[in-house]
């Protein structure tokens, strides 16, 4: 197998939809179903074991859930990506699994082609969102508490930033991309990097799913 193949181990209870989804992903050349598990004790022990680089997870699921699963797969193996495929879109289950270390969230209704991109992207350590789930995150962090993003309160909040860690923070709860923030703040793109390598850091998080989970909490 190619080394630039992805391994992707399915969780879902429901069969019909694993089986789906291995005959999706099947079907793309740069990816490779590793594994398949009906719940989170399964997927724990199969994230161990066959080592996946990205973990397509469901939340509501019988043993364990989603959730919690997440949280021990990354405990144990942090260089995974934990990409939710869930039909629930509601606050307490996406600020639940971005604090447990998700890197991605997508719900069912996802086409092919954008669940493939979103692999693909959690795989190369972006964080990744469908369209509503997206919308949801963004506007609960900005909509109704703008103030609690300024720059001033994240830094009070988070007292180990720097201003510009702060501001940087703050651009990316808005959604902003690095070269956005670049271009907001007038710095370059290898600037803003190297302040949300320090930011991580400081707020130990794993990337901007986690930074905006924080943010939120």
């Amino acid at each position: 197998m190619s080394a630039d193949v992805i391994r992707v181990l399915v969780v879902d209870d429901q069969a019909i939809v694993r089986d789906g989804l291995v005959t999706v992903l099947s079907l793309l050349p740069d990816m490779a179903v590793a594994g398949e598990a009906a719940d989170g004790e399964q997927a724990v022990r199969l994230a161990a074991e066959l080592a996946p680089d990205v973990i397509l997870m469901d939340l509501r699921m019988p043993v364990l859930d989603g959730t919690t699963a997440t949280a021990r797969i990354l405990a144990e193996r942090p260089e995974s990506a934990v990409l939710v495929l869930t039909t629930y879109a509601d606050d307490e289950s996406i600020a639940g699994a971005l604090r447990a270390g998700a890197r991605g969230y997508l719900s069912k209704d996802v086409g092919r082609v954008e669940l493939a991109a979103a692999i693909r992207a959690v795989a190369h350590g972006q964080s990744t969102f469908s369209r509503e789930v997206g919308d949801r995150v963004i506007g609960g962090l900005s909509g109704g508490q703008a103030d609690r993003l300024s720059p001033t309160a994240l830094q009070g909040r988070f007292d180990a930033l720097t201003r510009r860690e702060a501001e940087v923070l703050s651009l990316i709860a808005e959604g902003l991309s690095n070269s956005e923030i670049a271009a907001r703040l007038f710095v370059s793109v290898v600037t803003v990097k190297t302040h949300i390598n320090s930011l991580f850091a400081k707020l130990a998080v794993r990337d901007r799913a986690q930074a905006i989970a924080a943010v939120r909490s």
